[in-house]
Protein backbone atom coordinates (compact mmCIF):
# COMPACT_ATOMS: atom_id res chain seq x y z
CA UNK A 1 0.00 0.00 0.00
CA UNK A 2 3.01 1.94 1.33
CA UNK A 3 4.66 1.80 -2.69
CA UNK A 4 1.29 2.47 -4.30
CA UNK A 5 0.46 5.58 -2.57
CA UNK A 6 3.73 6.80 -3.08
CA UNK A 7 4.04 6.37 -6.42
CA UNK A 8 0.86 8.41 -6.87
CA UNK A 9 1.85 11.42 -4.90
CA UNK A 10 5.23 11.47 -6.95
CA UNK A 11 3.14 11.70 -10.38
CA UNK A 12 0.51 14.24 -8.44
CA UNK A 13 3.71 16.41 -7.71
CA UNK A 14 5.41 16.08 -10.97
CA UNK A 15 2.35 17.65 -11.96
CA UNK A 16 2.24 20.72 -9.74
CA UNK A 17 6.31 21.12 -10.62
CA UNK A 18 5.37 21.12 -14.29
CA UNK A 19 2.70 24.17 -13.44
CA UNK A 20 4.17 26.08 -11.52
CA UNK A 21 5.39 28.53 -14.10
CA UNK A 22 2.10 28.92 -15.63
CA UNK A 23 -0.60 31.79 -15.05
CA UNK A 24 -2.66 31.07 -11.95
CA UNK A 25 -6.23 31.40 -13.69
CA UNK A 26 -7.34 32.84 -17.34
CA UNK A 27 -10.46 31.01 -17.09
CA UNK A 28 -12.66 33.65 -18.44
CA UNK A 29 -15.87 34.03 -16.22
CA UNK A 30 -19.33 31.70 -17.03
CA UNK A 31 -19.74 28.39 -18.33
CA UNK A 32 -16.90 25.87 -19.80
CA UNK A 33 -17.98 22.63 -21.37
CA UNK A 34 -15.85 20.17 -22.78
CA UNK A 35 -16.35 16.59 -23.51
CA UNK A 36 -14.99 13.26 -25.00
CA UNK A 37 -16.28 10.12 -25.95
CA UNK A 38 -13.71 7.03 -26.33
CA UNK A 39 -13.60 3.37 -28.08
CA UNK A 40 -11.35 1.17 -27.02
CA UNK A 41 -10.28 -2.33 -29.17
CA UNK A 42 -7.77 -4.81 -27.89
CA UNK A 43 -8.13 -8.17 -30.57
CA UNK A 44 -6.10 -11.40 -30.59
CA UNK A 45 -6.09 -14.44 -32.88
CA UNK A 46 -4.31 -17.54 -33.63
CA UNK A 47 -4.83 -20.52 -35.88
CA UNK A 48 -5.12 -24.09 -35.09
CA UNK A 49 -1.28 -24.27 -35.83
CA UNK A 50 0.03 -21.80 -33.66
CA UNK A 51 2.72 -23.72 -31.69
CA UNK A 52 3.60 -20.65 -29.27
CA UNK A 53 0.25 -20.99 -27.22
CA UNK A 54 -2.55 -18.50 -26.76
CA UNK A 55 -6.18 -17.84 -27.09
CA UNK A 56 -7.93 -15.88 -29.80
CA UNK A 57 -10.22 -12.62 -27.90
CA UNK A 58 -11.77 -9.33 -28.48
CA UNK A 59 -12.25 -6.88 -26.67
CA UNK A 60 -13.91 -3.27 -26.00
CA UNK A 61 -13.88 -0.47 -23.71
CA UNK A 62 -16.40 2.47 -24.17
CA UNK A 63 -15.41 5.73 -22.10
CA UNK A 64 -17.57 8.85 -21.39
CA UNK A 65 -16.24 12.22 -20.34
CA UNK A 66 -18.37 15.32 -19.85
CA UNK A 67 -16.93 18.28 -17.92
CA UNK A 68 -19.18 21.48 -17.16
CA UNK A 69 -17.32 24.03 -15.15
CA UNK A 70 -18.51 27.31 -13.79
CA UNK A 71 -16.42 30.59 -12.59
CA UNK A 72 -17.54 33.91 -11.90
CA UNK A 73 -15.05 36.20 -10.30
CA UNK A 74 -13.61 34.10 -7.17
CA UNK A 75 -16.25 31.59 -6.95
CA UNK A 76 -15.52 28.32 -9.40
CA UNK A 77 -17.47 25.29 -9.33
CA UNK A 78 -16.00 22.27 -10.84
CA UNK A 79 -18.48 19.32 -12.63
CA UNK A 80 -17.54 16.06 -14.51
CA UNK A 81 -19.21 12.86 -15.42
CA UNK A 82 -17.34 9.89 -16.12
CA UNK A 83 -18.76 6.56 -17.56
CA UNK A 84 -16.47 3.25 -18.11
CA UNK A 85 -17.90 0.39 -19.78
CA UNK A 86 -15.76 -2.33 -20.65
CA UNK A 87 -15.94 -6.19 -22.23
CA UNK A 88 -13.93 -9.25 -23.38
CA UNK A 89 -14.50 -12.43 -25.21
CA UNK A 90 -12.40 -15.15 -24.87
CA UNK A 91 -12.69 -18.06 -27.16
CA UNK A 92 -14.98 -21.09 -26.44
CA UNK A 93 -15.56 -19.11 -22.94
CA UNK A 94 -19.31 -19.61 -22.70
CA UNK A 95 -19.81 -15.96 -20.77
CA UNK A 96 -18.90 -12.44 -22.23
CA UNK A 97 -17.02 -10.69 -19.35
CA UNK A 98 -16.66 -7.31 -17.62
CA UNK A 99 -13.09 -5.69 -17.80
CA UNK A 100 -14.55 -2.49 -16.78
CA UNK A 101 -17.44 -0.97 -15.06
CA UNK A 102 -17.38 2.65 -13.54
CA UNK A 103 -19.86 5.61 -13.83
CA UNK A 104 -19.09 9.04 -11.56
CA UNK A 105 -19.98 12.21 -10.97
CA UNK A 106 -17.46 14.36 -9.03
CA UNK A 107 -18.47 18.42 -8.55
CA UNK A 108 -16.74 20.64 -6.13
CA UNK A 109 -17.46 24.51 -5.55
CA UNK A 110 -15.18 26.80 -4.33
CA UNK A 111 -15.17 30.39 -2.79
CA UNK A 112 -11.07 31.60 -3.37
CA UNK A 113 -9.51 32.64 0.11
CA UNK A 114 -8.43 36.29 -0.88
CA UNK A 115 -5.97 36.15 -3.32
CA UNK A 116 -4.24 32.48 -2.97
CA UNK A 117 -4.81 29.49 -4.26
CA UNK A 118 -6.51 27.80 -1.58
CA UNK A 119 -10.80 28.56 -1.50
CA UNK A 120 -13.24 27.66 0.73
CA UNK A 121 -14.79 23.98 -0.34
CA UNK A 122 -17.59 21.75 -0.33
CA UNK A 123 -17.66 18.41 -2.57
CA UNK A 124 -19.55 15.81 -4.02
CA UNK A 125 -18.96 12.20 -4.97
CA UNK A 126 -21.04 10.23 -6.20
CA UNK A 127 -19.92 6.45 -7.92
CA UNK A 128 -21.45 3.08 -8.66
CA UNK A 129 -21.46 0.86 -11.65
CA UNK A 130 -23.61 -0.28 -14.90
CA UNK A 131 -24.53 -3.55 -15.02
CA UNK A 132 -24.18 -6.88 -12.62
CA UNK A 133 -20.86 -8.15 -11.61
CA UNK A 134 -20.59 -12.12 -11.58
CA UNK A 135 -17.38 -13.89 -9.82
CA UNK A 136 -16.63 -17.06 -11.94
CA UNK A 137 -15.91 -20.55 -10.59
CA UNK A 138 -16.30 -24.22 -12.03
CA UNK A 139 -18.59 -26.88 -10.95
CA UNK A 140 -16.71 -29.79 -9.37
CA UNK A 141 -19.15 -32.23 -10.81
CA UNK A 142 -19.46 -31.22 -14.48
CA UNK A 143 -16.54 -28.75 -14.82
CA UNK A 144 -18.80 -26.01 -16.11
CA UNK A 145 -18.16 -22.73 -15.37
CA UNK A 146 -20.67 -21.30 -12.93
CA UNK A 147 -21.30 -17.59 -12.67
CA UNK A 148 -22.30 -15.69 -9.24
CA UNK A 149 -23.68 -12.64 -9.56
CA UNK A 150 -21.88 -10.51 -6.70
CA UNK A 151 -22.82 -6.74 -7.30
CA UNK A 152 -25.06 -4.60 -9.69
CA UNK A 153 -26.18 -1.10 -10.46
CA UNK A 154 -26.15 0.83 -7.31
CA UNK A 155 -25.23 -2.32 -4.95
CA UNK A 156 -22.79 -1.17 -4.75
CA UNK A 157 -23.29 3.02 -4.88
CA UNK A 158 -21.01 5.14 -2.90
CA UNK A 159 -21.97 9.42 -2.04
CA UNK A 160 -19.09 11.27 -0.45
CA UNK A 161 -19.64 14.97 0.15
CA UNK A 162 -18.45 17.53 3.27
CA UNK A 163 -17.00 20.67 3.44
CA UNK A 164 -13.05 21.14 2.82
CA UNK A 165 -9.86 23.31 1.91
CA UNK A 166 -8.94 23.20 -1.45
CA UNK A 167 -6.00 24.02 -3.35
CA UNK A 168 -6.06 24.92 -7.06
CA UNK A 169 -3.60 26.26 -9.95
CA UNK A 170 -5.88 25.51 -12.50
CA UNK A 171 -8.75 23.23 -13.58
CA UNK A 172 -6.12 20.71 -14.33
CA UNK A 173 -4.07 20.83 -11.07
CA UNK A 174 -6.36 20.54 -8.06
CA UNK A 175 -6.43 19.06 -4.25
CA UNK A 176 -9.19 19.21 -1.84
CA UNK A 177 -8.76 18.41 1.88
CA UNK A 178 -12.52 17.65 3.59
CA UNK A 179 -11.76 16.75 7.34
CA UNK A 180 -15.52 16.33 8.05
CA UNK A 181 -16.58 13.79 5.35
CA UNK A 182 -20.15 11.83 5.47
CA UNK A 183 -19.71 8.75 3.62
CA UNK A 184 -22.84 6.51 2.05
CA UNK A 185 -22.58 2.71 1.01
CA UNK A 186 -25.89 1.49 -0.30
CA UNK A 187 -26.74 -1.69 -1.64
CA UNK A 188 -29.19 -4.29 -2.31
CA UNK A 189 -30.98 -6.22 0.14
CA UNK A 190 -30.84 -8.78 -2.36
CA UNK A 191 -27.20 -9.53 -1.24
CA UNK A 192 -27.29 -8.69 2.86
CA UNK A 193 -30.32 -11.65 3.28
CA UNK A 194 -28.94 -14.23 1.52
CA UNK A 195 -28.70 -17.52 3.99
CA UNK A 196 -25.84 -17.00 6.10
CA UNK A 197 -24.61 -13.54 5.99
CA UNK A 198 -22.43 -12.08 8.61
CA UNK A 199 -22.59 -8.90 9.26
CA UNK A 200 -20.08 -6.51 7.38
CA UNK A 201 -19.56 -8.99 4.31
CA UNK A 202 -20.96 -7.17 1.89
CA UNK A 203 -19.33 -3.77 1.48
CA UNK A 204 -19.46 -2.89 5.23
CA UNK A 205 -23.38 -3.14 5.28
CA UNK A 206 -24.93 -4.71 8.35
CA UNK A 207 -27.47 -8.30 7.83
CA UNK A 208 -30.84 -6.51 6.11
CA UNK A 209 -29.88 -3.61 5.45
CA UNK A 210 -29.30 -1.16 2.37
CA UNK A 211 -26.80 1.29 4.01
CA UNK A 212 -24.01 2.17 5.39
CA UNK A 213 -22.91 5.46 7.42
CA UNK A 214 -19.21 6.49 7.71
CA UNK A 215 -17.62 9.71 8.79
CA UNK A 216 -14.18 10.57 8.12
CA UNK A 217 -11.76 12.74 6.56
CA UNK A 218 -11.29 12.49 2.69
CA UNK A 219 -7.91 13.88 0.44
CA UNK A 220 -8.38 13.78 -3.27
CA UNK A 221 -6.03 14.94 -6.02
CA UNK A 222 -6.48 15.53 -9.72
CA UNK A 223 -3.67 16.45 -11.92
CA UNK A 224 -2.92 16.14 -15.80
CA UNK A 225 -0.31 17.05 -18.14
CA UNK A 226 2.25 16.53 -21.39
CA UNK A 227 4.93 14.34 -20.68
CA UNK A 228 5.51 14.93 -23.89
CA UNK A 229 4.11 16.26 -27.90
CA UNK A 230 0.73 14.58 -27.96
CA UNK A 231 1.08 12.49 -24.65
CA UNK A 232 -0.64 13.00 -21.90
CA UNK A 233 -0.64 11.62 -18.43
CA UNK A 234 -3.58 12.15 -16.03
CA UNK A 235 -4.00 10.81 -12.66
CA UNK A 236 -7.08 10.72 -10.16
CA UNK A 237 -6.56 9.74 -6.45
CA UNK A 238 -8.98 9.67 -3.91
CA UNK A 239 -7.95 8.66 -0.11
CA UNK A 240 -10.43 8.10 3.08
CA UNK A 241 -10.19 7.09 6.55
CA UNK A 242 -13.41 6.43 8.71
CA UNK A 243 -13.05 7.70 12.33
CA UNK A 244 -16.33 5.49 13.12
CA UNK A 245 -14.70 2.12 12.71
CA UNK A 246 -11.01 1.49 12.31
CA UNK A 247 -9.65 4.29 10.87
CA UNK A 248 -6.09 3.58 10.19
CA UNK A 249 -7.74 1.52 7.24
CA UNK A 250 -7.22 4.10 4.49
CA UNK A 251 -9.14 3.55 1.26
CA UNK A 252 -7.56 4.15 -1.95
CA UNK A 253 -8.71 4.88 -5.27
CA UNK A 254 -5.84 5.62 -7.72
CA UNK A 255 -6.59 6.33 -11.38
CA UNK A 256 -3.94 6.67 -13.99
CA UNK A 257 -5.27 7.95 -17.77
CA UNK A 258 -2.06 8.19 -20.78
CA UNK A 259 -2.97 9.03 -23.36
CA UNK A 260 -0.94 9.13 -26.48
CA UNK A 261 -2.05 11.10 -29.79
CA UNK A 262 -2.19 9.98 -33.40
CA UNK A 263 -4.37 11.97 -34.99
CA UNK A 264 -7.69 14.19 -34.28
CA UNK A 265 -9.69 10.63 -34.06
CA UNK A 266 -7.25 7.93 -33.04
CA UNK A 267 -4.88 7.40 -29.99
CA UNK A 268 -3.51 4.98 -28.03
CA UNK A 269 -4.37 4.41 -24.36
CA UNK A 270 -3.04 2.86 -21.32
CA UNK A 271 -5.39 2.78 -18.13
CA UNK A 272 -4.18 1.72 -14.81
CA UNK A 273 -6.02 1.42 -11.82
CA UNK A 274 -5.31 0.58 -8.20
CA UNK A 275 -8.34 0.42 -5.61
CA UNK A 276 -7.84 -0.74 -1.57
CA UNK A 277 -11.35 -0.81 0.44
CA UNK A 278 -11.21 -3.31 2.87
CA UNK A 279 -14.54 -3.57 2.84
CA UNK A 280 -15.11 -5.06 0.02
CA UNK A 281 -11.98 -6.92 -0.38
CA UNK A 282 -8.78 -6.75 2.23
CA UNK A 283 -6.25 -6.22 -0.47
CA UNK A 284 -5.80 -4.24 -3.58
CA UNK A 285 -8.05 -4.76 -6.62
CA UNK A 286 -5.52 -3.91 -9.70
CA UNK A 287 -6.64 -3.69 -13.12
CA UNK A 288 -5.24 -2.50 -16.61
CA UNK A 289 -6.24 -1.68 -20.30
CA UNK A 290 -4.16 -0.90 -23.11
CA UNK A 291 -5.44 -0.61 -26.41
CA UNK A 292 -5.89 1.52 -29.64
CA UNK A 293 -8.73 4.12 -29.05
CA UNK A 294 -11.38 5.88 -31.41
CA UNK A 295 -11.84 9.58 -30.21
CA UNK A 296 -14.81 12.18 -30.72
CA UNK A 297 -14.68 15.51 -28.76
CA UNK A 298 -17.82 17.78 -28.37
Amino acid sequence: MKKILLCAFSLLCIGMAQSQEEENDTIPNGWTREGNVQLLFNQSAFNKEWTGGGTSSIAGNLSVDYQFNYKMDDFSWNNRIFGNYGLTKVKDDEFVRKTSDRLELTSIAGKRIQESNFYYSWFLNFRTQFAKGYEFSEDAETGKTVRTEISDFMSPAYLQTGPGIMWKKTDDLVINFAPATARFIFVNKDFTTRPGYVDGDYFGVDEGKTMRFELGASLSGYSKYEIMENVSMEHTLSLYSNYLDKPGNIDIDYLLNVEMGINDYLSANLVFQAIYDDNAVGAFQIREVFGLGINFGF
